[in-house]
């Protein structure tokens, strides 16, 4: 596999001078004079050019392991969901239009959607099976998975996307969300389950035992990422780890949601080595699996807010704080210019 080159360091550095010759004391500005820097390294320009084109897009999948108890709610609340969003009421959907991201949203395994546009099932695989009994998907589906994922980053950067964000939704996903980084970091299921949408102390304790038997299930295979993400994962999920290598590969910023998309982004770096570059946590949910795949890819969450949501709610809530860099890095008056 070949190594991602990493944003533009000399453009990071000369980002970093002009911040520190602007009016200011040097480094008054925290880590915003970082986020901007970075950002004008993405964009190999300093200073960078304005964020207005950010956008988010939603791998919407049902998940069999829901079956055994692992959410506080039913398999229903998916395709619920994905009309929400379509209407423009969910809540990623609010959080977008207060920072000015626009929010599309794919099916890759709902098992029944009715009444939406052919565009949200173009890339349709199917449902995920239930990962501590079988593999969640075949070789095939997961490349059909990954495939839809980087072509849907194609299509956003070829039309002009200057930062990408992945979005979930899919009732149990926290499950093999969690599962995937316990396979990563050589972890069991009780440092990583988590009570996603608000299950009970019983039913914690019951998911993390879920999470060792499919981890037991896996044994050796965990080493391959392509065998743990069909093993552990889902369509929805490969997809958005695809979606986020290949926004790597193709030099545009990703802006990365909670545990979810942790998990996401721990394995687009393990099939695109160097993708972490890229990345930005935008926030830290409460879930245990989600701290533990940001310290491994280093990223300093921008927000801490015990927000819990998913949609990639939590990661556009942080584009503000990076429009708020980038404004700092080109509007504040240089010193010498007093």
């Amino acid at each position: 596999m070949n190594t991602i080159p990493a944003p533009d360091h000399g453009v990071r550095e000369a980002a970093l001078a002009h911040s520190n010759a602007q009016a200011k004391p040097v480094g008054a500005l925290g880590r915003l004079e970082e986020l901007g820097a970075w950002l004008a390294a993405c964009q190999g320009a300093c200073p960078p050019e304005p964020l207005t084109d950010v956008r988010v897009v939603v791998f919407a999948g049902d998940h069999d392991v829901a079956a055994a108890g692992v959410s506080a709610y039913p398999v229903e609340v998916t395709p619920a969901m994905v009309h929400g969003i379509l209407a423009g009421g969910a809540g990623v959907s609010a959080l977008a239009r207060s920072v000015g991201a626009t929010v599309s949203v794919y099916d890759l395994g709902v098992r029944t959607l009715e009444g939406v546009p052919d565009e949200v099932r173009r890339f349709h695989v199917r449902p995920a099976r239930a990962i501590h009994l079988e593999d969640a998907l075949t070789e095939a589906e997961l490349d059909a998975a990954l495939t839809a994922g980087d072509t849907l980053a194609a299509e956003a950067i070829a039309d002009g996307a200057q930062v990408l964000i992945a979005g979930d939704l899919g009732i149990g996903n926290t499950t093999p969300a969690a599962a995937l980084v316990a396979a990563t970091l050589g972890l069991r299921g009780a440092d990583v389950a988590g009570r996603g949408t608000g299950i009970t102390d019983a039913a914690l304790t019951a998911k993390a035992a879920l999470i060792d038997q499919a981890l037991d299930r896996l044994g050796d295979r965990a080493d391959d990422p392509l065998q743990r993400l069909a093993a552990l994962g889902s369509a929805d999920i490969a997809a958005a780890v695809g979606f986020m290598a290949g926004a790597a590969r193709r030099g545009v910023p990703v802006v990365v949601d909670g545990l979810i998309a942790s998990a996401e982004a721990l394995q687009a770096d393990a099939l695109a080595p160097g993708a972490r570059a890229w990345m930005v946590a935008g926030h830290r949910s409460p879930e245990p699996g989600c701290a533990l795949a940001q310290a491994h890819l280093d990223l300093d969450p921008i927000l801490d807010l015990g927000m819990r949501l998913g949609e990639g709610s939590g990661a556009v809530l942080a584009v503000g704080v990076l429009q708020a860099s980038v404004a700092a890095l080109r509007e504040v008056t240089l010193l010498a210019d007093l």
